[in-house]
């Protein structure tokens, strides 16, 4: 496996996603190119491959990033000693609402911790500074009681984080009845409010103040937004999380 073939499916990729080069995973899912094909070999990064084809970086693109949910996880083993148990995620979730809930972890990778010990263990091979967290992938045993309900929405559990134009600002709200919400907006403001994109997602605590951080740096008051044409993109790519 040679760099220029590397580059070049990126590029093709990229060429048959709209120009949008694709997340490492979704990349090795299409080509069958594995990151031990290309980490610590010809990049350190996934970024820098794409940078290297060409293209800017984009660390948000497919689904919420594996990179996002395994450093995630990651930092709570790290910060409890051990793989952590759900009530150790439940709890870490209350102390920091940006924290990811246990059902996007375990239902990321099949709904149950299994999968995502299997997952956490191929990308700590291929990272450094990881044998902490290797050591425990490789002592866990499952328990019965580590799978969790994928949530659908015949159950009810999906809501939905949504970004609504008002004038020249931009509202980042979540809810379980778009329209609802949507007319809500209309009878309070004096410029009519009109949905830009609704993300599906079982965790609408979390997915909202992910992009509240993300657009902070515009932040005018509360939930009020002053995008720019990119951001508004980078949440319009998005339809679950």
């Amino acid at each position: 496996m040679n760099k220029e073939h590397i580059l070049h499916e990126i590029q093709r990729t990229a060429k048959a996603n709209g120009g949008v080069p694709l997340g490492e995973t979704r990349f090795s899912q299409e080509t069958g190119i594995k990151s031990s094909d290309w980490f610590g070999i010809y990049w350190a990064r996934w970024g820098d491959a794409v940078q290297d084809a060409g293209f800017s970086p984009n660390k948000l693109q497919g689904a919420i990033d594996e990179e996002i949910l395994l450093n995630q996880y990651i930092e709570l083993i790290r910060e409890v000693g051990h793989l952590p148990v759900k009530g150790e995620l439940r709890l870490k979730r209350r102390r920091n609402p940006t924290f990811l809930n246990e059902k996007t972890f375990y239902a990321r990778f099949g709904g149950s911790k299994v999968g995502l010990i299997k997952r956490l263990t191929l990308y700590c091979e291929n990272r450094g500074n990881c044998e902490d967290i290797l050591r425990l992938c490789k002592e866990y045993e499952p328990q019965g009681d580590e799978t969790v309900q994928v949530p659908n929405e015949a159950t009810g559990n999906i809501g939905f984080v949504y970004l609504m134009k008002s004038g020249r600002h931009y509202k980042i709200g979540r809810t379980n009845a778009t329209g609802r919400r949507e007319y809500e907006l209309a009878i309070q403001l004096p410029e009519k409010a009109t949905t830009v994109h609704i993300i599906k997602t079982d965790d609408p605590v979390g997915i909202e103040a992910y992009w509240h951080k993300r657009f902070e740096n515009v932040r005018k008051n509360g939930e009020w937004f002053e995008l720019t044409s990119e951001q508004v993109l980078a949440f319009k790519r998005r339809k679950f999380m």
